[in-house]
């Protein structure tokens, strides 16, 4: 395999780490508003998990795309 090939094979297999967090980040609202529905009251002490959930799943698509940048235009 051409080495030129297998570097962008790899970039775009790195890339999918972003759609999976926009699943992620998705299904975590998703489901806390599920939740609030279901029991309005307790939603205000579980809006700060909310965010925090989405931080952490943003943070590893923000990381997956880092690493599709490096596998394309730093390491040769």
């Amino acid at each position: 395999m051409n080495p030129e090939a297998a570097r962008y094979l790899g970039a775009g297999i790195a890339a999918i780490g972003m759609g999976a967090a926009a699943i992620g980040v998705g299904l975590i609202f998703g489901n806390y508003l599920a939740g609030a529905l279901r029991n309005p009251t307790a939603s205000d002490a579980q809006f700060g998990r909310a965010f925090i959930g989405a931080a952490l799943a943003e943070g590893l698509g923000i990381f997956a795309f880092l690493v599709a940048i490096l596998l394309l235009f730093v390491l040769k």
